[in-house]
């Protein structure tokens, strides 16, 4: 996973060139074909905007995980009637297990990819790419906007459930490979997200790849589960060290952000002011560092959930932390004129503020000894569930 910086003064003509030449951590206006130096007003506007979308989807995502965790399945709505559940996933827990070996896979992803880039084409790499991103934002959009959908319908709504099975094989040996419920909401849904869809693929607008890549990164933190703070712990400290190696040992990340076409990343342009929707010149944030610092926080927050006391003070502690930590990478890379890996400053705040809270408290053992259920035990209850009715 990698995760991209805002990038001043970096001038590209359209959004592809713009995240083919600046869109990696450590890349500071990179193979620019005309330099564009920002004025403090589009400058100013651009970094708000992007720190505002970065709490967008952690506080929301945040939010919904808390209603995730006690349903044991996200975007759920039931039809008591009919035993059908509408276009939920299940919660995935990251384990202290697979947070130890995330950095690791992450790494061997970044470095395949690198030699992908290398070896093959790029425009078919990136075509490929285009068409699978299209698939998973639909869908991500889809699950995002469908509570809002939902509420605008009326009750009398005739909302039909369907059912999209496939199988392998017959009688007992009949494998169940695609079993997804969905209902006309969804299908509303459905539709609406593909048009956004296909504006991305057609025009790779900026706003359409920001809608695709709120969604990806609100998903993230409502479906990704860390099951203690200790597993936090462990996933943000290997990303800190993943970060910081990949950005300033070697060229790889850089080369990857440069090759890689895809709503990984929130733009915001910062001639917005002077060229209005048909910008062109952006800063970027990557996705990665708001869905890893992000999934953090929601723990906390179902952790103070958890403490009955109605109170939410590891949440706003850290989410505070969080914009300390961002507009501190924005500061140090304005000032330097050299992008910065955000996790380099976000995971130190992010942990520490909240561990600083809850030793004043004296809660800090109990934090750390908070436990959530595994997603293969909630897995299990839901298919009792279904199978009971």
């Amino acid at each position: 996973m990698s995760s991209a910086e805002p990038v001043p003064e970096s001038v590209p003509e359209s959004l592809p060139e713009a995240l083919n030449s600046s869109a990696g951590n450590g890349s500071d206006a990179l193979n620019a074909t005309v330099r564009f130096t920002a004025t403090p007003e589009g400058t100013a506007l651009a970094y708000g905007s992007l720190l505002f979308m970065a709490l967008l989807p952690i506080f929301f995502g945040a939010l919904r995980s808390v209603r995730c965790s006690k349903s044991k399945w996200c975007g759920e709505e039931q039809k008591e009637d009919q035993g059908f559940r509408n276009g939920g996933e299940m919660p995935e827990t990251i384990t202290s297990r697979d947070a130890a070996r995330f950095p690791i896979i992450a790494s061997g992803t970044l470095f395949g990819l690198y030699l992908f880039f290398k070896l093959f084409s790029q425009e078919y790499i990136n075509l490929l790419l285009s068409l699978y991103f299209f698939v998973l934002g639909v869908l991500a959009l889809s699950h995002t906007i469908s509570p809002l959908i939902a509420s605008v319908f009326p009750a009398s709504f005739p909302n039909k459930p369907y059912q999209l099975l496939f199988t392998q094989g017959t009688g007992e040996n009949k494998e169940e490979i695609l079993n997804y419920e969905f209902d006309t909401k969804t299908l509303v849904c459905l539709l609406l997200s593909s048009v956004v869809g296909v504006w991305y693929l057609l025009k790779k607008h900026w706003i359409a790849n920001n809608l695709f890549g709120l969604a990806f990164a609100l998903n993230g933190v409502e479906l990704l589960h860390l099951n203690n703070v200790s597993t936090g712990c462990i996933l943000l400290g290997g990303l800190f060290v993943y970060d910081v190696f990949w950005v300033f040992g070697t060229n790889v990340m850089v080369t990857v952000a440069k090759s890689f076409e895809a709503p990984i990343k929130l733009v915001f342009p910062q001639d917005l002011l002077e060229k209005g929707l048909g910008a062109s010149n952006f800063a970027m944030l990557g996705l990665g560092d708001i869905v890893i610092p992000g999934i953090f926080i929601a723990l906390l927050l179902r952790f103070d959930v958890s403490l009955k006391k109605n109170t939410r003070t590891y949440f706003y502690t850290s989410f505070v932390a969080y914009i300390f930590g961002l507009v501190l990478t924005i500061f140090i890379m304005h000032t330097f004129k050299h992008a910065q890996p955000a996790l380099l400053y976000l995971v130190p705040a992010c942990v520490g503020f909240p561990v600083i809270v809850a030793l004043l408290k004296g809660e800090l053992t109990e934090m750390f000894r908070y436990e959530e259920e595994a997603s293969e035990e909630a897995g299990t209850d839901s298919e009792s569930e279904k199978k009971d009715q």
